[in-house]
């Protein structure tokens, strides 16, 4: 005799699958106390806040503080201007170099041939280890004006003055790139050698029956294939990037200053250290919550529609 089966409860749905909801409900809770309750403070970006009055009680000018920051006052758009266009292009750089320099580290460790691959690996991994913090003390103390490097090449006579590593507003912003590749270049490698080893061999056995040579093999299987899976990793290391308080604030401290920038900015801030700075050392709350939600406007921006035209949004199962 055929027993028929009974439709779900769809009113028991909650008591079947209370354990996963209850889970979820962790994370939701701690976004709601830690991430979205604080953002009240954004409000004070409206008003002519007063530490005295606090937020709700000083007053409200709407978008006043957004116009001096974009037209009304010289001062404040100018140095918003040079920071926002100093943030992009160390974001992109940091990206890039740490990507494309972490990729072709694994490329040369993962090439078939190459002995001791173990080694390799680990001689890079065990930088990992040590703090990111340590590394940028030290190099700050290595490449000051006064630094052990310069005393070093002045010692042995190759230089008479100290170079401007960090004190010169353009060696400082190329320095600051290449630390950040001494840092990040290890990270990438991990994961893009994980990447490399789980390419179907298939693929390049087909390629090389057809005769394509070693740069094709790259251009049209590897490199794809590691941009169709690390577009995601890439988008969020941009935006990490456009962040990336620790390496600008530990290393230059954003300097060099420069007089033509408003309220002590200097040459290597990006927005996020110089809104440190507007809230710390200045006390200009208004001025740091507009940086702060044009901070998070680009960030959402830049990722909402870099993920969306990417391949991995668009065909999720091209490699699958």
């Amino acid at each position: 005799m055929l027993k028929l089966r009974t439709a779900p409860n769809k009113r028991n749905w909650f008591l079947r699958d209370w354990q996963l909801y209850f889970m979820l409900l962790l994370p939701i809770a701690y976004y709601i106390l830690f991430k979205y309750m604080p953002m009240y403070g954004t409000l004070i970006a409206f008003k002519k806040f007063s530490a005295k009055k606090g937020i709700w009680g000083s007053t409200w000018v709407g978008f006043k503080n957004f116009a001096d920051v974009f037209y009304d006052n010289p001062e404040k758009s100018y140095t918003f201007g040079k920071i926002l266009g100093w943030t992009i292009i160390w974001a992109f750089f940091a990206t890039f170099t740490n990507y494309i320099g972490g990729m072709v580290l694994a490329l040369l460790i993962n090439k078939k041939g190459i002995k001791f691959k173990g080694l390799w690996r680990t001689l890079f991994v065990i930088t990992i280890a040590v703090p990111n913090f340590v590394t940028l003390l030290v190099m700050n103390q290595l490449l000051a004006d006064q630094g052990t490097l310069n005393l070093t090449l002045k010692d042995w006579g190759l230089i008479s003055d100290s170079i401007p590593f960090l004190s010169d507003a353009n060696y400082a912003r190329v320095v600051v790139i290449l630390v950040n590749m001494w840092i990040g270049v290890p990270y990438t490698m991990l994961s893009t050698s994980g990447i490399l080893m789980n390419i179907p061999e298939d693929l390049y056995e087909s390629a090389k029956i057809d005769g394509a040579s070693a740069f094709q093999t790259f251009m049209k299987i590897t490199l794809p294939y590691m941009l169709f899976v690390t577009t995601p990793y890439l988008i969020s290391s941009f935006v990490g990037n456009i962040n990336n308080f620790n390496v600008i604030y530990l290393l230059t401290a954003g300097e060099p200053k420069s007089t033509d920038y408003y309220s002590g900015a200097g040459k290597t801030d990006l927005l996020v250290t110089w809104l440190y700075k507007l809230t710390a050392n200045n006390k200009d709350y208004n001025l740091a919550a507009v940086i702060g939600i044009i901070i998070f406007v680009i960030c959402a921006i830049a990722s909402l529609i870099t993920y969306n035209m990417s391949k991995s949004a668009k065909d999720e199962e091209a490699f699958g």
